[in-house]
């Protein structure tokens, strides 16, 4: 399964892996833009759509070995006094309760092997401003895996958090909701990752020998080293 899988990052992903002979069913809100084989509507916001997509999506491919909690959004750059409460519960509720929530209805299902890759972000390792709601996000979403990981020692469940840097998806464009002149500077002076750099990094994780279990993968564009600080061309 692959959530957030009509754009970017999922939707590299959910290709890479169908790619590798995967049989992958994608969910997202605009169900018109999947492209996987199992293709079904998906809002992790909402505990009915998460359950519905679940059980479907379990059935028809006839069990559940892959999690890819990818789906997450970031929304404006204001400083935390200026920033709304109505964006601040889209952000945690997406990136967090969201994927906590699709962990939770999955874990059942995984039979002899299994593996959960959540994607973080490097937003979640160093603090940058402008991005409070998004940064608490992806920090609670690297301590919700590291503790996943200790939940689960002993059964047969890898789980991996993939941290990626600045890359050039729809992810701007969300978060500045709709600005299309906003967006672009985002990536502007500076060669970004694309969204098949994240997709290979996953399916490297997944396709290790089973006694090897990658813990964390973070990518991050050539010239940037943190989150908030990328040397871009003048």
């Amino acid at each position: 399964m692959v959530t957030g899988a009509s754009s970017g990052i999922g939707r590299a992903t959910a290709a890479a892996l169908a790619a590798a002979g995967v049989r992958v069913a994608g969910g997202a809100r605009r169900v018109e833009r999947l492209e996987t084989e199992v293709a079904l509507e998906l809002d992790v916001t909402d505990a009915a759509s998460c359950e519905r997509f679940v059980a479907e999506a379990v059935e028809r491919l006839g069990g559940l070995d892959i999690l890819v909690n990818n789906a997450g959004l970031a929304l404006g750059r204001a400083p935390f006094d200026e920033s709304s409460e109505e964006d601040e519960a889209t952000v945690l509720g997406v990136n967090v309760s969201g994927l906590v929530r699709m962990t939770r209805l999955c874990l059942p299902h995984f039979g002899d092997w299994g593996h959960i890759v959540n994607l973080g972000s490097v937003a979640g390792r160093v603090a940058y401003e402008g991005g409070a709601s998004y940064v608490a996000a992806k920090f609670a979403e690297r301590g919700f895996t590291y503790a996943l990981r200790e939940d689960l020692l002993g059964r047969p469940i890898r789980i991996t958090t993939v941290d990626p840097g600045l890359t050039e998806t729809e992810f701007a464009l969300v978060r500045f909701k709709g600005d299309e002149e906003k967006a672009a500077a985002v990536y502007r002076g500076v060669d970004p990752l694309r969204a098949e750099d994240i997709a290979e990094c996953i399916v490297f994780a997944l396709t290790r020998p089973w006694h090897v279990n990658v813990d964390e993968i973070v990518v991050k564009a050539r010239n940037q080293s943190s989150g908030g600080r990328i040397l871009r061309d003048q």
